[in-house]
């Protein structure tokens, strides 16, 4: 049945068990745990070993998945040729999605080597190959990927910020501790574009790479990830919270599209959306921000009286991101990092009542008609 609003909006294109976007007065959950408990009590190793496993770990299920991410943080030999040969302007996405697919030429999926492991692999190889591939091409360096890290978190601060990074000081523990909880948010959304692009790819019979291919390349799209990229660049800006109530209505009156705000799914709040902020404010306040924390607030302020938007993820993301010293341009791969435990728990779930999806589209060209010949037409 088409929808007048396009999109697919309001149409349900199938079950999942895997997460609940606030349906019927329930807020985000994984496989029904709250997101609230989840950021709160979890750390992301816990949240990817849910989704990817279907289950909480207990602690020596836990500690042994730990270990394993651990030793799956190599880089083999013919992905530092591709990342050194991909060129230093191409945008990071595409390295993402190249190197997902070339990895699926040197360790192709078997019934060994399922999409559970791959999951696994990619969780620790993707971090380890983005900022490969950023150092080579920005400070010439070959990094070593094999530093110690107890967490997703720390490897990947560790690996942007090297040697400077103090992982055991207060400032590096809250860094740490922000994006654990960025990384438990950005896990799992449902059916949202790129989920559903990796379920449309699974329900081919093909394979778990083409798949996160798919997704990858979709959440490439300004329109569904770089959201939080293009928050950043709104915030910045601004230089004061009075220049930015300037600069807000001005273009809100001109009509411009404002990014960060509103969603699809949510009508009148983003429940991840406070949990995040209130990482960036113990930041800002960490950093002793007097503009990018309030200038952000005052954005906020301004969407909402004028436009009863509210904030999604993405904006305030944008300055946690900001306070732990991450490149804008790495924002999105970050957001594939995570959430290819959604993606990779789809496909599973996909290929276990598998049908092939191939909606209808309502017809609106001519009406047939009858075929001229080239020298009457």
């Amino acid at each position: 049945m088409a929808t007048k609003e396009g999109g697919l909006a309001g149409v349900v294109a199938g079950q999942t068990a895997i997460c609940t976007v606030g349906h019927e007065g329930h807020g985000l959950h994984y496989r029904g745990y709250s997101i609230y408990d989840l950021a709160k009590n979890a750390t992301f190793e816990e949240v990817a070993y849910l989704l990817i496993y279907g289950r909480l770990p207990n602690d020596p299920q836990l500690k042994q998945y730990r270990e394993k991410l651990k030793s799956l943080r190599g880089l083999p030999t013919a992905i530092t040729a591709l990342l050194e040969s991909i060129p230093a302007n191409t945008h990071p996405m595409d390295v993402m999605r190249t190197v997902c697919s070339m990895l699926g030429t040197i360790e192709p999926e078997t019934h060994q080597h399922d999409a559970q492991e791959i999951a696994d692999r990619l969780l620790v190889l993707f971090p380890g190959a983005l900022l490969y591939w950023y150092h080579y091409h920005l400070h010439g360096q070959k990094i070593d990927v094999m530093v110690e890290a107890s967490s997703t978190a720390e490897y990947f601060l560790k690996l942007l910020h090297g040697k400077g990074f103090q992982a055991d000081s207060a400032l590096g523990k809250l860094m740490i501790q922000t994006m654990d909880v960025s990384l438990i948010l950005y896990a799992e959304h449902e059916f949202n574009a790129s989920t559903f692009a990796a379920r449309v790819c699974t329900a081919t019979l093909s394979d778990v790479y083409s798949a996160l291919t798919a997704a990858i390349g979709t959440l490439r799209g300004p329109l569904h990830g770089g959201a939080n990229e293009a928050a950043m660049m709104l915030i910045q800006q601004y230089s004061s919270v009075k220049d930015a109530e300037e600069g807000m209505l001005k273009k809100l009156n001109n009509k411009d599209l404002i990014m960060g705000f509103g969603h699809r799914v949510y009508t009148t709040v983003d429940p991840r959306s406070e949990v995040i902020k209130a990482q960036a404010k113990a930041l800002s306040l960490a950093l002793n921000d007097n503009v990018i924390y309030a200038v952000s607030e005052q954005i906020e302020k301004i969407m909402w009286d004028q436009k009863k938007l509210f904030p999604n993820l993405d904006f305030y993301s944008a300055s946690a991101y900001h306070f732990c010293g991450i490149p804008t341009g790495l924002f999105t791969p970050l957001f594939v990092i995570s959430r290819t435990t959604g993606w990779v728990a789809h496909i599973i779930e996909q290929r276990q009542n598998n049908k092939l999806i191939r909606p209808t589209a309502e017809y609106i060209g001519p009406q047939p008609q009858p075929f001229l010949e080239i020298g009457n037409r």
